[in-house]
This record gives C-alpha cells, sequence and structure tokens, in this order.
C-alpha cells in the first residue's frame, strides 16, 4: 500500500487532495492544527488513516510531530507540504507579517528538510511543495505572503538540485497555483479554479513526478508575462 503524509490537510486544497489520494489507494497521514477537521476527514476516507495534530508556527514541535507520524506508519514515500497562511497588508502591522513567515517560511522549511531527510534515509520519496503564482509577484498590499511564497518556490528549487547530487530517486515538485476557490481565497478574482479542479491536476502532476506545475495549467502564461514585465509597471498596479 501506498502511504503519504498531507501537512495542511484541514481544508482547501490539502483536504481534497486526501479525497483524491485516498481514491487511488493511499494510506494517509492527515497533519493540520484543527484536530476535528483532521478527524472528519479521516472518518469519510476509504481505508484507515492517521491523523497527527500539529502547528507550523513552532517549528521545532512541528518537526517532531511528523517525524513521530513517519515512524508510526512506517514506509512514507511521499509527503506534500501544504500549509500556508496569507492575510492582506493594508497597513504594515508585524503581528500579521510574523504569522506569515512563521508558518510559510520557518515552519514550510522544517517539514520539508524533515521530509528530505527521511527520503535520503528511505532511499528513495516523493517531496511536494504548494508555492503560488504570487511568488513571481511583488505587491504592496501583500508583500510578506509574496515573499513567502517566492522563498518557498526557491528553496525547493534548491532542494531539487539536493536530490539530484544525491544520487537517489528522489522527485522535488513545486505546486503554484492560482486563484483556487478556498477559505483563503476572498471575493470572485479572475480565473478562479474550483478546488476539485485544481487539486486533479496538481495529482497528475505527482503521478507524473513532474518538477513544476502550475494550477490551473493556464497561469504558467500569467507567470511568464510577470517575469519579463519591468518592476517599474508592474508597481503601477499592485
Amino acid at each position: 500500500m501506498k502511504q503519504g503524509i498531507i501537512i495542511g490537510a484541514s481544508s482547501g486544497i490539502g483536504w481534497e487532495l486526501a479525497v483524491q489520494l485516498a481514491a487511488q489507494g493511499y494510506q494517509l497521514g492527515l497533519m493540520a492544527r484543527r484536530d476535528g477537521c483532521l478527524k472528519k476527514l479521516a472518518d469519510s476516507l476509504p481505508g484507515q488513516h492517521f491523523v497527527q495534530v500539529t502547528d507550523l508556527v513552532n517549528a521545532e514541535r512541528a518537526q517532531a510531530d511528523l517525524t513521530s507520524l513517519i515512524e508510526k506508519m512506517g514506509d512514507v514515500e511521499l509527503i506534500v507540504v501544504n500549509s500556508g497562511v496569507g492575510s492582506m497588508e493594508r497597513l504594515l502591522d508585524w503581528e500579521v507579517e510574523r504569522q506569515m513567515v512563521d508558518v510559510n517560511v520557518r515552519g514550510f522549511t522544517a517539514m520539508s528538510l524533515t521530509s528530505m531527510n527521511h527520503f535520503v534515509a528511505r532511499g528513495g520519496g516523493h517531496l511536494v511543495g504548494v508555492s503560488s503564482v504570487a511568488a513571481h509577484l511583488s505587491g504592496g498590499i501583500s508583500l510578506t505572503y509574496n515573499a513567502s511564497k517566492a522563498y518557498v518556490s526557491n528553496y525547493l528549487e534548491g532542494m531539487r538540485s539536493r536530490a539530484l547530487r544525491s544520487k537517489l530517486p528522489i522527485t522535488v515538485t513545486t505546486v503554484e497555483p492560482g486563484f483556487v476557490e478556498t477559505p483563503m481565497v476572498q471575493g470572485r478574482p479572475p480565473w478562479m479554479s474550483s478546488v476539485e479542479k485544481a487539486t486533479a491536476q496538481m495529482v497528475t502532476a505527482i503521478n507524473k513526478k513532474k518538477n513544476h506545475v502550475f494550477v490551473t495549467r493556464r497561469w504558467r502564461f500569467v507567470a511568464l508575462l510577470v517575469d519579463i514585465m519591468p518592476r517599474a509597471l508592474i508597481r503601477r498596479f499592485v
């Protein structure tokens, strides 16, 4: 039986990812802050699954939680680091920014390096990190979120290089979603995708062991355009 862990499984993409991977026969470890949501999800899935409550704000404790879950499950071959928080920053508020740094940067790094060390010891595996198209864009009212996602994408690229140098069958997949209909997204922005469609494309990329995927795929054109636009022009609009 294939085994995988989803960090950030209590809602949105993480929840739907659990549904779709369980349907493919995975036994899952489900990690997030909300115990009730995790138990509800585990009970709704076919088969038996593991639940581990954790909070990435405390990165060191989260590392211990992930290590413990891996040991309980036995032979985890896939770990998806999906946890992330985002807030509009109309005011420069350290408490708001610190939470995004703690979860999106410190917590993400702790989970990723713990996962990579497990795969090296195991002799192979698959690390998936969920970043964002926002990694390509700086913005005055979402500067910390966008910067944290740029960090995630860059860090995963570095992990991909380490995996190559290890000469082990370790895959690192970077997922950069655009607007997906989840609790984090407010209003009805353009090109909004259903969580089911976006997650299905993500699962396809996981199964094909892709290095990088935009979900939905049309966002690759937006990222390309933003990457070549002058920064001065971008600052006029964001």
